[in-house]
């Protein structure tokens, strides 16, 4: 009976370590950092790589807002606390766009050999989100007219690369989301005010000229 305590203690303090790691990243983004947050939609309970929203077909389970909408993303210590405390094991979603970054996100096989060019290179990068089925580069905050007109001026722009600005967003670590944890490939520096993000410019050539030359440029995922 003792050991079957033990190991129930265990477990609960495991979960609770993880709800408290949640909740106190959600603070560092929303607080210190000024990135708007809001609750994800958890997997669902009955199986993780189904989403508990009301679409059977849910492409990003546990991994996109819900209720509450994107619009509620906020950066108010007292409802962050509230969400989390309510919802302790929410993934945690930034509102791209404003104020806060945006991304550059591209399938994790092709965006590691991107990544591992760009670093022969020595182009200094943000912070990475890494994602079982996609990694997210963080940019500056950038207009769709600005976006537009980087892309018109490029020869190819591979299907696989997206886009996250204003009225998009990601997940951020330490997330746990129907196809798996998020994490950091590249985390920001300990203690930062705000985390430094490139401009999106370089960021998309660097990456088009490097999925080109990877030749991993073709999956649309």
């Amino acid at each position: 009976m003792r050991e079957i305590l033990g190991r129930r203690r265990r477990l609960l303090s495991r979960r609770k370590g993880g709800q408290s790691e949640l909740i106190s990243a959600a603070l560092t983004f929303a607080t210190q950092w000024q990135w708007p947050v809001l609750p994800g939609v958890a997997p669902d309970p009955q199986g993780r790589a189904r989403c508990a929203c009301p679409d059977p077909e849910c492409t990003v389970p546990g991994a996109h807002p819900f209720d509450p909408g994107l619009l509620a993303a906020t950066t108010d210590a007292r409802l962050v606390r509230w969400w989390w405390t309510n919802r302790p094991g929410a993934p945690v979603i930034m509102a791209t766009g404003g104020k806060a970054p945006c991304a550059v996100s591209l399938p994790a096989l092709a965006a590691s050999r991107a990544l591992a060019l760009l670093d022969r290179r020595g182009m200094r990068l943000g912070p990475v989100i890494a994602a079982p089925a996609r990694w997210a580069l963080l940019v500056k905050p950038y207009s769709m007219e600005q976006l537009g007109e980087l892309l018109y001026a490029k020869d190819f722009v591979p299907g696989s690369l997206r886009f996250h600005g204003e009225g998009g967003y990601v997940a951020l670590p330490p997330s746990q989301t129907g196809q798996g944890a998020v994490r950091w490939e590249r985390a920001p520096l300990p203690g930062s005010a705000s985390p430094w993000v490139p401009d999106v410019e370089a960021v998309v050539d660097a990456v088009v000229d490097a999925l080109t030359r990877t030749g991993v440029s073709a999956p649309e995922l």
